[in-house]
């Protein structure tokens, strides 16, 4: 067997390898019921904000602690705890996008993605107040 061959083969089976540990470490949507049931393994729940409950985020104690409540897609809501700083304008989101785990009845999450109002969607909401008036 050439050297060539030999080392193209491991350089495939590096990539296999790598490919699917990737495919394995990728999350799913689900909702928090469904995290529940497995809370050894990672998944992404998608949701909005609880606006009527406490959020908790004091960056003096602990600038990576931030606690708020999700609704998920299925309308169950339930704490989170973000293992990182509160997001900026972190009010004004209208959808959340967190990756992470259940753990004693909280979901916590190790990363966030938040999806916040276009400033052209709040231009054009003021200028049709503006026209209103």
């Amino acid at each position: 067997m050439k050297k060539t061959h030999l080392i193209g083969g491991i350089l495939i089976l590096i990539s296999v390898i790598a490919l699917m540990s990737m495919v394995q470490e990728m999350s799913p949507y689900v909702s928090f019921s469904d995290a529940a049931k497995q809370p050894d393994r990672k998944f992404q729940v998608v949701g909005q904000l609880s606006k009527d409950k406490e959020m908790v985020y004091n960056p003096e104690e602990n600038p990576n602690y931030f606690s708020f409540y999700m609704r998920d897609q299925n309308e169950e809501e339930r704490k989170v705890v973000l293992l990182d700083a509160k997001p900026q304008d972190f009010e004004r989101t209208e959808e959340i996008v967190l990756t992470g785990s259940m753990k004693d009845g909280e979901f916590i999450a190790s990363s966030m993605l938040v999806k916040c109002p276009s400033k052209y969607v709040e231009e054009e909401v003021r200028l049709k107040e503006i026209s209103y008036q």
